[in-house]
């Protein structure tokens, strides 16, 4: 009996240690403004509108698009675990707007270099050297 306690209380322990803890969001940024889009916007493009979660590996990402038209889009990203380039906090981008094969994606330029954005379905791919989580949207 000793035995399967001191098993079965090892595998609690060890679950709660190895499983990742789902993190709440952070407050969101000072400044933030966030812009309903334009009805005339193609159905396409204002998906990407609003705000998105995920994570990759052990860092966690947030992302705000809080506005955007045909040409640009305002965002905010957070990132956990954060390193010298991209310390943990939000951070503001002006991402460019633009079509590959009949896809819009938004661009911008990070510390980490060129990221982008695309929506797969539900999903936004967000792919830069930094990490290349599949975010979901959020309320």
């Amino acid at each position: 009996m000793k035995t399967f306690l001191v098993l079965a209380v090892s595998i609690v322990l060890v679950s709660i240690l190895c499983c990742p803890i789902s993190m709440a969001a952070p407050p969101m940024p000072d400044g933030l403004q966030i812009v309903q889009p334009d009805p005339s916007l193609p159905k396409e493009l204002s998906a990407f509108w609003g705000k998105w979660e995920g994570a990759t590996g052990m860092v966690q990402y947030f992302l705000i698009i809080e506005k955007i038209d045909e040409k640009q889009a305002s965002l905010w990203v957070w990132k956990s675990g954060g390193t010298p380039l991209h310390p943990q906090g939000w951070n503001r981008y002006e991402a460019r707007v633009f079509k590959v094969r009949g896809e819009y994606k938004l661009g911008y330029r990070d510390p980490f270099g060129n990221t982008g954005l695309a929506l797969k379905g539900e999903y936004l791919d967000y792919a830069n050297k930094g990490g290349n989580p599949r975010l979901t949207r959020v309320p």
